[in-house]
């Protein structure tokens, strides 16, 4: 059974069946190119006649009417000895008469690719046949039949539109957004083209102003002419304001220190005769009384007669603590760099199982967030880690972080899947998601 159909498509479906009840035995569907034809035909095939011997051709430019007489007796007997010198009719009732089939219901796609002889067969064969056969066609246009039933194909209402719109994309935008209105009404309710809808493609990047007065531009603009003016004026002034700040005149040096060796002397002799050194004279300078210079003789001596040892255990105490400071940082550097690479190795884990898949398998989509916090919070609470697997992809220039579920060859494998979920899980309300549509999204991560 499919997954989901429009309530006007099965009513359609319903319709059908109805007018075979009413002993119609040949029908002809007829819709413009992609109002969705062959879906309804698939639908009509599994959901009705379940104890029918069913038949499903694709009728396409290159088939002759040999191969579609072989495909519709193959799918209808048990392997049939097939005579390609009779009629389709004629083989029909032979076959009939060696093995009894029972009833019968054959579905051809693509109507309009069927010979005039194969029509007259069909409408033959539908009207004479010893049991029950029924007969639907689809086709694009009027088929030369003459004695067959023909049901008109309708568009999309736009509620049914916006309905087919949201099994599929997850984040339209608001009815009243300009973009999307114009695009439902230009679709007229054709499914392909509801289904060629990009979401990246209609997101306007809208740029607000600054709603700045242009009075105020203009009175900073004169602001800077004036500022500009001033500068000018006073250009020379202010050279020389600068040349007398920075070029002032040199002051007379004074030697005022006292040597190491009149120190370590007791005394100095001066014009033959000994004098203490606390009788000796110091030239006073002739300086302002505002910029005297206080030598501290000690101080001096001290510092020229103790050893450099304080300066070098300062010197390793700072070499020290630099190269703790230093290891504590690559430590932490370390340890995040360590998380970040266990990350991007799951993810690159993930990204391997997913290319290994095969294209037409189907996963069951749990969650999608932003925050890879969320995810991993989410897969733990639940303890989904055996079974789930995340990969990252790009949308609105965002990186989000996608959890799925599982991998299935079909989709009623992954229909009992689902119900085997929790209730919690379900809350979130998953879907089902083909392995070609996850590659297609993580390869917008390298674009």
């Amino acid at each position: 059974m499919q997954s989901q159909i429009l309530p006007s498509r099965a009513a359609l479906v319903d319709r059908i069946a109805l007018q075979f009840e009413y002993g119609q035995n040949l029908i002809v569907l007829l819709g413009t190119s992609g109002l969705g034809k062959s879906y309804m035909l698939e639908t009509f095939i599994t959901d009705k006649y379940n104890d029918f011997n069913k038949a499903f051709v694709q009728v396409s430019a290159q088939m002759t009417d040999a191969q579609l007489m072989s495909e519709l007796l193959e799918q209808s007997f048990n392997s049939p000895l097939i005579d390609h010198n009779l009629s389709l009719p004629e083989n029909y009732y032979q076959l009939l008469q060696q093995q009894p089939c029972g009833p019968c219901l054959w579905v051809l796609d693509g109507g309009r690719q069927l010979s005039d002889e194969m029509l007259i067969e069909l409408e033959l064969l539908s009207k004479n046949s010893p049991n029950t056969l029924y007969i639907i066609i689809a086709s694009q246009s009027k088929l030369a039949l003459n004695n067959a039933v023909e049901i008109y194909l309708e568009p999309l209402t736009l509620r049914e539109s916006k309905m087919l719109l949201q099994w599929y994309f997850t984040d339209l935008p608001y009815d009243e957004d300009p973009v999307f209105s114009t695009f439902l009404a230009e679709a007229h309710g054709n499914p392909s083209l509801l289904l060629a809808w990009q979401p990246s493609e209609h997101i306007a990047d809208i740029i607000v102003k600054d709603k700045v007065s242009w009075r105020l531009h203009l009175l900073i603009l004169m602001l800077l002419i004036m500022l500009l003016i001033i500068g000018l004026l006073y250009k020379s002034d202010m050279t020389q304001w600068w040349q007398q700040y920075y070029q002032q005149e040199e002051t007379q040096v004074v030697n005022t220190a006292i040597s190491i060796e009149q120190v370590s002397e007791p005394a100095i002799k001066k014009n033959d005769s000994i004098i203490n050194l606390n009788e000796l004279e110091v030239v006073e300078p002739d300086i302002k009384a505002e910029r005297v210079h206080i030598n501290d003789v000690p101080a001096i001596m001290q510092s020229l007669t103790e050893p450099g040892n304080t300066v070098n255990v300062l010197d390793n105490d700072v070499d020290d603590s630099t190269n703790n400071k230093s290891s504590v940082s690559s430590d932490v550097k370390s340890e995040a760099l360590k998380v970040n690479t266990a990350e991007q190795t799951q993810i690159s884990q993930d990204n391997i199982w997913y290319m290994q898949q095969i294209d037409t398998n189907s996963v069951i989509q749990l969650l999608a967030v932003t925050q890879q916090e969320v995810s991993d919070n989410f897969i733990a609470q639940f303890n989904l880690q055996q079974q789930t697997h995340t990969y990252q992809t790009k949308r609105n220039n965002k990186i989000w972080w996608v959890v799925t579920f599982g991998s299935f060859e079909s989709i009623n494998e992954a229909k009992s899947a689902m119900d085997t979920l929790s209730a919690e899980v379900r809350k979130n309300k998953p879907f089902y998601k083909k392995i070609s549509k996850i590659k297609q999204e993580i390869a917008l991560v390298d674009q």
